[in-house]
């Protein structure tokens, strides 16, 4: 799946004969999983109808500062949509318009919405050769670049003056390919592999019957989530849930049993970086399966049960260059048992979370943590969602990775 899914895009269009391009361009950012707002100078619409792009975009596409339909003078908020973006692109990016933008010109929304822009910022210039090679016109590449603004160099070809040359904008696929490119460089987990697991385990008593308990998985998969949009090459172990795979580039191995997990998890875990054992692993199971359902019948059913085995231990042993994580879920003496957990296992820190902390633990979509590290540090976090709480697992994730 493409870097750019989920993503929120503003594409400013401004008045050059490859505004027509758009078109194919929304399409492309829709395809990708990306969700896009128009912006047009008034003069763009000389070129391509706002009722295309549009249609396209499924969002209202925006020209001025007010509705000129409503009789109330509502105005068009262009704060609010420069702060909505995750990126900005201005295709086709006209020389009077890249000089407005180099001088901090506010005369139309677009730029308006630009200067109120704190997202990212590309820009695709579409000129005629003696245009783009002008003098003034390298000073406003200059100095949007300055800016921190990402440009996507022209194309050489033909151009509608009828002269052959530089000045041509790039093509949709060309652009978007620049996007996402320059995205997954500076994604902080890129070309790193990362093995998580998820979920519970279930062991069989007959079958018909199991040993197993309440893990949704929602925390795993949100972390597998979270590493695969931070560039990661994730490996997911998933026990028995109803989720799906986040991303058809994860690498999803479903399992049942605590010992498919830890053939599953010994296996993937000399190829990665680092691991997140976020999974629930039943710690026991039934010594003898029968092959028939059990009956009910009058008395006591006594089941006798042995150690399931201990996988986040036995990565621990195994562990050489790599960044272990595991999780404790605690009833009693929380920070006491975790760090114990933390040092027999060898990990490099423990995520903590308490069954006593309301909206924290099996199936819900919050949790409360602590996060607790070898060298003695102690992070607390409040109550927020588990994509959340990924979020923050990963942020130290990271820093431990580069340290």
């Amino acid at each position: 799946m493409s870097v750019l899914s989920g993503k929120k895009i503003l594409l400013g269009v401004t008045a050059g004969i490859a505004a027509y391009k758009t078109a194919f361009l929304v399409r492309l950012f829709i395809k990708a999983g990306a969700e896009v707002k128009v912006i047009m100078t008034p003069a763009a619409k000389e070129f391509v109808t706002p009722l295309t792009l549009s249609t396209l975009s499924k969002n209202e596409v925006i020209s001025s500062f007010t509705r000129e339909e409503d009789e109330n003078g509502m105005w068009n908020n262009h704060v609010e949509l420069g702060l909505w973006a995750d990126l900005m692109l201005v295709a086709p990016a006209t020389a009077n318009t890249l000089s407005k933008m180099a001088a901090g010109n506010s005369d139309n929304f677009l730029l308006a919405t630009y200067l109120s822009a704190k997202c990212p910022v590309y820009f695709a210039p579409a000129m005629d050769l003696d245009m783009y090679r002008h003098p003034s016109t390298k000073n406003s590449f200059d100095s949007l670049v300055s800016f921190g603004n990402i440009m996507i160099p022209a194309g050489t070809g033909e151009l509608a003056s009828g002269l052959v040359g530089e000045g041509r904008m790039a093509e949709p696929e060309e652009i978007v390919q620049f996007i996402e490119d320059h995205i997954s460089e500076n994604l902080p987990l890129r070309n790193k592999k990362i093995l998580i697991t998820a979920g519970p385990t279930y062991e069989a008593i007959d079958p018909v019957r199991f040993i197993g308990n309440h893990s949704s998985g929602k925390m795993g998969f949100e972390l597998a989530a979270a590493a695969n949009a931070a560039g990661a090459k994730v490996t997911l172990i998933a026990g028995p849930t109803h989720l799906e795979n986040p991303d058809p580039a994860i690498n999803l191995i479903r399992v049942q049993s605590a010992q498919e997990m830890y053939e599953a998890a010994m296996e993937n875990f000399p190829e990665v970086n680092a691991a997140i054992a976020a999974a629930a692993v039943s710690d026991y199971r039934p010594k003898n399966v029968e092959n028939q359902k059990i009956k009910k019948e009058a008395g006591n059913l006594h089941l006798e049960l042995e150690p399931t085995p201990d996988i986040l231990a036995a990565l621990g042993k195994e562990k050489k260059e790599q960044i272990l994580v595991g999780f404790a879920l605690e009833t009693e003496n929380e920070v006491q048992n975790a760090r114990g957990k933390l040092e027999k296992k060898n990990l490099d820190f423990i995520v903590l979370n308490s069954l006593n902390d309301p909206g924290a633990g099996f199936k819900t979509d919050t949790n409360k943590i602590s996060i607790l590290f070898s060298d003695g540090r102690k992070m607390d976090f409040g109550l927020k969602s588990k994509k959340e709480v990924a979020g923050d697992i990963l942020k130290e994730l990271i820093v431990v990775l580069n340290e």
